[in-house]
């Protein structure tokens, strides 16, 4: 009796205190498993989705609401001209292992960025600096070519985190920074864990650990959330079960906004693709809707340039490409591609999968066959991104305000307009909104003038959670799972 009373008790003592474990713990689903956990030196989503504001942190940050808030700068101030900022960096902030971080590890950091032998994906945002230096342990100075009141904004993309010199170059597979979280382990091709960092020097967070995992099937995932093997999925790849999800009261149906331009990309420079003609008709094939209905079971916003519509700059482009498949069948005659032939290469967010296959059904009632090949990320980090070996892919640009990656000739769609990098370079001038604007208005048009892409949607944010879990982000102003707000409720 004793024996069976004393092995009761602790079977419920030992209940009891995993279920409060399991309440600082959380997994997290993500579609994609990053490259590398560097955000310096990778361009994937995936990687930001791990590590941005949870294990690195920036100068600046993003706030749910897309505000620019102060980060490791606890303030700035910039000269009257608007070239020169200056950073005061927050006292008693150390990196995981231990060390101070100071303002040598922002020169460091901004330094390695912007040198000639960079391989930061968004190498232009620190294309503006001409010096960077150091103060006093806690200021920093930068000096900029031109005024540029967009630098706080720079400042707070994942690209821009600081590291330090002796941890950097391990940043890719064991990441050592100043957030609220540190690097545990990565169990590759299954999950990345990460700890609370008892020695933050903000709040600490409510969550002490927590789990990514990677799941790319979208009935996986459905499984996943189901079994309660997965407690929240921001972004959930299978949208034509969220009615499900919604009818259940023990998930919540999370609905927002991303900053991901999907687009059909078009290598610029290939072939037949280097005509404007080609491209047009090219856009002007694709039946948007149906590929939002289709692929996204409704669930997105169709644009016509490559800008987020829920941008004050926004600019309604989409009568431009509208969907004229007679009109694509013209254009492809008076270029004489009769019977066009195009390489689609998909990477594999269902958005691309999914969305693929119906555009080469669009594409082919024109007469433009396409072969298809399914890529893995990495794949696709190699052959397109890097390699710009393909002619049409698509993905969607999920980095914010990125309109000004059509000013680099060397990017992989190889889009090449001196008139286009002229308005970037008088965009980085302007400081005045309603003149920014007019740039903004002008860049807009010039690309949906030159097609140079087919432009689909604007990705929604449809994430599925626990019921008890409180603080995901509504929208993602960046590519992010801000886990600093999180905590779980009864």
């Amino acid at each position: 009796m004793f024996i069976r009373h004393f092995l009761g008790t602790a079977v419920l003592a030992l209940a009891a205190s995993g279920a409060l474990a399991a309440q600082d713990h959380i997994t997290i689903g993500m579609a994609l498993e990053p490259p590398n956990l560097d955000p310096t030196g990778g361009a994937a989503a995936a990687i930001d989705e791990v590590v941005y504001a949870n294990v690195f942190e920036g100068l600046t940050r993003f706030a749910p609401d897309g505000a620019i808030v102060p980060g490791l700068a606890e303030s700035w101030e910039v000269s009257e001209g608007g070239a020169v900022y200056t950073f005061h960096l927050r006292d008693g902030v150390s990196f995981h292992d231990g060390s101070k971080m100071d303002g040598e590890d922002v020169v460091f950091s901004l330094e390695r960025a912007r040198a000639e032998d960079s391989t930061n994906a968004q190498k232009a945002l620190f294309a503006g600096i001409e010096t960077v230096e150091l103060v006093d342990p806690l200021t920093v100075k930068v000096t900029l070519a031109n005024p540029d009141g967009a630098f706080p904004f720079k400042m707070a993309w994942g690209d821009a985190v600081i590291l330090a010199p002796e941890t950097a170059e391990q940043a890719a597979t064991a990441p050592v920074g100043t957030g609220p979280f540190s690097f545990d382990k990565w169990t590759h091709g299954d999950s990345v864990d990460i700890a609370r960092y008892d020695g933050y020097w903000g709040a600490a967070p409510a969550l002490a650990s927590a789990t990514f995992k990677f799941i790319s099937d979208p009935n996986a995932a459905f499984a996943a959330m189901m079994a309660g093997d997965v407690d929240a999925f921001p972004n959930f790849p299978a949208p034509e079960t969220l009615m499900q999800f919604d009818a259940n009261p023990m998930f919540k149906v999370i609905v927002g906004s991303t900053e991901g331009e999907t687009i059909l990309s078009i290598n610029n420079k290939s072939g037949p693709l280097a005509d404007v003609k080609v491209r047009k008709a090219i856009a002007h094939a694709i039946d948007r809707q149906e590929i939002i209905d289709g692929a996204m079971h409704g669930y997105g916003t169709p644009i016509g340039t490559h800008f987020a519509p829920h941008n004050p700059d926004y600019l309604d482009l989409t009568g431009q490409s509208a969907y004229d498949p007679e009109m694509a069948k013209g254009l492809l005659e008076e270029a004489g591609q009769a019977d066009l032939k195009l390489r689609l290469a998909l990477p594999p967010p269902a958005y691309a999968r999914r969305g693929g296959e119906i555009v080469a059904a669009q594409l082919r009632k024109v007469g433009v066959q396409t072969e298809i090949s399914n890529l893995e990320w990495a794949q696709w980090l190699e052959q397109v991104f890097k390699g710009k070996d393909f002619d049409l892919t698509i993905v969607s640009h999920t980095e914010p305000a990125d309109i000004n990656i059509y000013a680099r000739p060397d990017y992989y769609f190889q889009y090449d307009n001196p008139d286009f990098q002229a308005l970037m370079t008088e965009l980085e001038k302007t400081a005045e909104p309603a003149m920014r604007t007019d740039i903004l208005h002008a860049a807009q048009k010039m690309i949906a003038d030159d097609y140079v892409n087919g432009y689909l949607f604007q990705l929604a944010k449809t994430g599925v959670a626990n019921s008890k879990i409180e603080g995901l982000w509504e929208n993602a102003p960046t590519q992010a799972n801000d886990l600093t707000g999180i905590r779980w409720v009864d």
